[in-house]
């Protein structure tokens, strides 16, 4: 009975039950969503500035005098309400990446838990960073080779819902798209991937990243494709960069096993 005592307290956390998982999620998403909610009505007082700011890339790629249109009567209004929404979540980033990592965590080893606090803010940087990449860099580029269709027969009449919709969307996809490094070298940590697998594999990623910048660029021309293909490509190294000096170490898993190896051996013989 002392024996089994003993391994009862060395065995790891016992697992939680399904209810206790979705109980978690719901009040990490409750957090979130109130983190989200409190983002849009900071927003939604400067909801005409924010859109403005939204339109610059677009409004310098259009000719002097033209501006956008809405052609149903409560379409501006759901657009400021969107700007605003779409300004909450951007604030909220951190807070979410909070949460998710919070959530993950009990998953982690003890010393994998140190992380946290630098990964909450590693992830806020580089989805703020993808977002602003998005906007800065291929904005102008992709607007512009989309109104250079524009001719004396053809005039363009940009909507307002049609461009919040295209420019959420992208600012979104390079947010999530820029935590690609963390997200690899987090998997790499915990021993599911490992640096040398993602050498192997660099000429399939390189494949996939030309394949996602088709998919989501709103322009077929190869110029607003290599602005998303190049940082993926670039992103990618980062991760093996990082899953080589954060992954996991043979002497770790090695130990790791072992260890295993022998509480298996201790209740056989029990």
């Amino acid at each position: 009975m002392e024996h089994g005592t003993k391994i009862e307290v060395m065995q790891p956390d016992e697992k939680i039950p399904f209810t206790e998982h979705l109980e978690e999620l719901r009040k990490r998403l409750i957090i979130c969503f109130i983190a989200i909610g409190i983002g849009f009505f900071a927003a939604y007082g400067f909801k005409e500035e924010l859109f403005k700011i939204l339109m610059r890339p677009l409004i310098a790629a259009m000719s002097p005098g033209e501006k956008l249109i809405f052609t149903g009567i409560a379409e501006a209004f759901f657009c400021y309400l969107k700007v605003a929404f779409l300004t909450g979540i951007l604030v909220a980033v951190p807070v979410i990446m909070y949460e998710l990592w919070l959530f993950i965590a009990p998953g982690l080893h003890t010393h994998e838990r140190r992380f946290l606090a630098p990964l909450v803010t590693l992830s806020s940087f580089f989805f703020i960073g993808g977002a602003l990449f998005g906007y800065f860099v291929v904005f102008p580029y992709a607007f512009k080779y989309l109104m250079s269709f524009a001719s004396d027969y053809v005039k363009p009449l940009p909507d307002m819902k049609e461009y919040l919709s295209l420019a959420s969307m992208l600012l979104l996809a390079f947010g999530l798209i820029f935590e690609l490094p963390l997200f690899l070298t987090m998997l790499a940590r915990i021993g599911i991937v490992s640096a040398a697998f993602l050498k192997k594999n660099r000429k399939y990623a390189f494949l996939l990243s030309f394949v996602v910048a088709a998919i989501l660029t709103p322009t077929p021309d190869i110029v607003n494709q290599l602005l998303m293909a190049g940082p993926l490509v670039v992103l990618y190294e980062i991760s093996i960069l990082g899953a080589r000096m954060f992954g996991r170490k043979e002497s770790v898993e090695n130990a790791e096993s072992s260890s295993e190896d022998m509480n298996e051996d201790v209740d056989e013989k029990i």
